[in-house]
């Protein structure tokens, strides 16, 4: 099916002009997304149904032969083709493994149910093999035919889904809800099987993302969430029955048990849950709905968005066209079938998140565990922020196209914090604090979408809020729980921060304290931008200077950033191959994180020349052969976010070409279509997100700016049509990856970056050369 798609979508072009070649060929932008891309791999993404910001999100549970571990980060792998269910719940691109959610994997089973299925430690008998020639995936509706003879269509809205399934004749037809088994496990779940009304419901208590990191993740393995759900038959039920356990209990309709959030032996054998049967060769239609706060609220919003008459056909159509409307927000023309696919499919992993929480009435559960309602002027609530990955790109990009959802997400981790003794986390999954990865990414987010024009949020609140947690220590900053990969302290050890005005490797209580360092410089540089445009000038000197403070820990000796010890010294012996005192990277991938001072960072190192020369050497080889695809500690890995900005620092070394020439060969060489379609973990869009900005040629030049960095677009034209703005086009002339000129609303634009008010609308129209030029120079 993914095959197919690029050859029905490359004849499309043959048959029709590059610039009209969707109205031409009668497709729309949905038809160009492949949700298989980035699923093998450490791509981590999932090919499931799911509707824009979806709560419910319905992809395979897949199984290497053990039921403690799908063996890959979010449930599905493209080269694992068994499967022990279909899921509820994803999230994309998580980098450890297993992420989190993956709740009640939903088996459709050919044959009777004869022993616990929780017993079947290793998926021998409870499973089910596929071929990926009976898989078809597009945005809001996932197909798959079973080797068991059982074929799946499903269809999504925001909280809900329904799926058609077709037993084959002559076969016992069975159903399993493995209600307890979470990707990360579970503490306690429950199964209620109502064969009258012809309904399963249940819940499951879980949380632990991450929860099995070598580094920190021990400190995670506990429940933060319960999640609810109703399912809804249109054919009778024959039979009924549930398990806990190792034991089965034909008949049953009631079951409790968690599984715990161990591994392998530790948790096997462990769980509950429930299963129905219908008639041999039945064909049944299930409707299915979630909550994170009752069982109520699950019925509310399966009501809500599934009419009684809906069909699967009917609600794909309606889940496509919202799907449409988000990923019409970017057009592009012209550019190859594979470019186009390439393209929209990173919109479409873009804007999966945030993800709704909040059901349809408005309530949500907080971070204290408690039903609580939106606040006054917000839509709904959203969650699972990335922190560390998407203030780099993915919430710049969310900024430019929904900038109400913007709002209502900046909003959503404000209530957050403030049901959190005011800590804003830096990984929050549902309604939970993770601490996972460094820094204070909130800050930096918050303060973005405020530079890009977002209002629909408390930001007066919010800014207080955020300066406290980064001026006033707290206990916890003294903690070494989940160190180092999820220390619990947002700001660790801020006091001890705040007088060495750097982050001591020795006494940070964090995920080392260079990258502490550096990261804290942008959060704090991005508040201090913030507090400019509200007139808070006593605050923004402040922040200011503490955005300075990346200074402290660069080694003039070395030339490197390094990490120091409390009493001042350098943390050695020093090699810039190392993550010693950084946080999954090493000091030569570091030491380019500094892009609210990039004429700075060249004077530390000796000057604009000295750091072209050097960052020439970050990007390839001592042959000058390009090295974009993880060369080792010492070169530029795509997938990893400290660095993934260093491709536009050209622009600033006064060489722009260097940037078009660099940025032109990740977007060709490290994304493309098909499974293997991203460089690594898309990381809730973040990897997607920055080849969407490099596509169109522009990327943010710093978190709490608006101002965006330019390079060459890959398309002929582009339009940004953000909701409720002013369009912005894009358009090029010539052949080539090097930029010649560009006008900006028809004058000559001169400068390698354009300022936020390009962001309420504006052309650039750039002409290309095969040869580098001197623009921008």
């Amino acid at each position: 099916m993914r095959r197919s798609l690029t050859v029905a979508l490359a004849a499309a072009l043959l048959a029709s002009s590059l610039t009209t070649m969707s109205a031409a060929a009668g497709l729309s932008p949905a038809d160009f997304v492949d949700p298989l891309v980035g699923s093998a791999g450490d791509g981590n993404t999932h090919p499931g149904a799911t509707a824009p910001f979806g709560m419910l999100a319905w992809s395979p549970t897949s199984t290497r032969g053990d039921q403690t571990s799908t063996g890959a980060a979010n449930g599905y792998q493209y080269d694992v083709t068994r499967l022990r269910g279909f899921s509820l719940t994803h999230v994309n691109g998580a980098g450890c493994n297993p992420g989190a959610a993956g709740d009640v994997p939903i088996l459709p089973f050919a044959g009777d149910v004869t022993s616990s299925p929780t017993a079947d430690t290793a998926d021998a008998v409870y499973a089910s093999n596929f071929s990926h020639a009976d898989e078809a995936a597009t945005p809001g509706r996932y197909r798959l035919g079973l080797q068991n003879g059982v074929t799946t269509d499903t269809a999504a809205t925001e909280r809900t889904a329904i799926t058609s399934l077709r037993y084959p004749a002559g076969k016992p037809a069975s159903l399993l809800f493995r209600t307890s088994n979470s990707l990360n496990g579970s503490e306690d779940a429950e199964t209620h099987i109502d064969a009258q009304h012809e309904k399963v419901t249940g819940s499951v208590l879980t949380g632990a993302f991450c929860g099995r990191r070598a580094n920190g993740g021990v400190n995670n393995r506990k429940s933060y969430y319960r999640l609810y759900f109703t399912a809804q038959f249109d054919q009778p039920l024959t039979g009924t029955g549930t398990w806990k356990d190792a034991t089965l209990q034909p008949g049953g309709t009631d079951q409790t048990g968690g599984e715990g959030y161990a591994t392998g032996k530790d948790r096997a054998g462990r769980g509950s849950g429930g299963y129905v049967t219908f008639a041999p060769g039945s064909q049944v239609t299930m409707r299915i709905a979630i909550s994170y706060v009752s069982l109520e609220g699950a019925e509310r919003n399966l009501q809500a968005e599934q009419p009684k008459k809906s069909t699967v056909d009917s609600i794909a159509g309606r889940t496509k066209k919202a799907w449409n409307t988000e990923l019409d927000r970017v057009q592009v023309t012209g550019g190859t079938a594979n470019q186009r696919i390439t393209f929209t499919t990173a919109l479409y992993h873009s804007l999966q998140q945030p993800n709704l929480v909040s059901d349809v009435d408005g309530q949500y559960l907080g971070m204290d565990r408690q039903p609580h309602r939106v606040e006054r002027g917000q839509d709904a609530q959203y969650s699972n922020f990335s922190g560390w990955d998407q203030y780099r790109a993915q919430v710049q990009l969310l900024a430019l196209t929904e900038p109400r959802v913007a709002g209502n997400f900046a909003q959503s981790l404000y209530n957050y914090a403030k049901q959190n003794d005011g800590v804003w986390d830096r990984w929050v999954h549902v309604n939970g604090a993770t601490h996972v990865m460094t820094g204070d990414p909130s800050a930096a987010t918050i303060a973005t979408f405020y530079a890009m024009g977002v209002r629909n949020f408390d930001y007066r609140g919010a800014f207080d809020s955020l300066y406290r947690q980064a001026t006033v220590p707290r206990p916890e900053g003294l903690q070494d729980g989940g160190c180092p990969g999820q220390c619990v302290g947002q700001r660790p050890n801020l006091a001890q921060y705040l007088s060495s005005h750097y982050a001591p490797n020795d006494v940070c209580h964090c995920w080392g304290g260079a990258a502490e360092t550096l990261e804290d410089s942008v959060a704090d540089f991005a508040l201090g931008q913030w507090a400019h445009q509200l007139g808070r000038t006593k605050e923004a000197a402040e922040l200011d200077a503490r955005g300075g403070y990346w200074r402290n820990v660069f080694n003039p000796d070395t030339g490197y950033t390094q990490a120091r010890n409390v009493d001042g010294s350098w943390v050695t012996p020093f090699d810039p191959a190392s993550d010693r005192g950084f946080a999954q990277g090493s000091a030569a991938a570091y030491t380019w994180m500094v892009p609210q001072d990039v004429p700075g960072l060249a004077d530390a190192m000796g000057g604009k020349a000295t750091a072209v020369t050097r960052l020439d050497g970050f990007f390839h080889d001592a042959n000058g052969n390009w090295q974009l695809k993880g060369g080792g500690p010492l070169k530029y890995d795509p997938t990893n976010e400290p660095d993934i900005h260093a491709p536009w620092l050209y622009n600033e070394l006064g060489q722009p070409w260097k940037t078009q020439e660099t940025v032109r060969q990740l977007v060709n060489s490290g994304y493309g279509t098909g499974p293997a379609g991203l460089p690594g973990n898309d990381d809730l869009g973040t990897m997607s997100a920055w080849y969407v900005f490099a596509a169109l040629g522009v990327y943010p030049r710093t978190p709490g700016t608006g101002e965006l960095l330019l390079s060459s677009p890959l398309f002929p034209g582009a339009v940004i049509r953000p909701v409720g703005g002013a369009p912005i086009r894009i358009t090029t002339s010539g052949s080539g990856k090097y930029v010649r000129d560009v006008r900006r609303d028809g004058r000559p634009q001169r400068d390698w970056k354009v300022d936020a008010s390009f962001l309420h609308g504006g052309s650039l129209d750039f002409r290309l050369s095969e040869t580098p030029t001197t623009w921008g120079s």
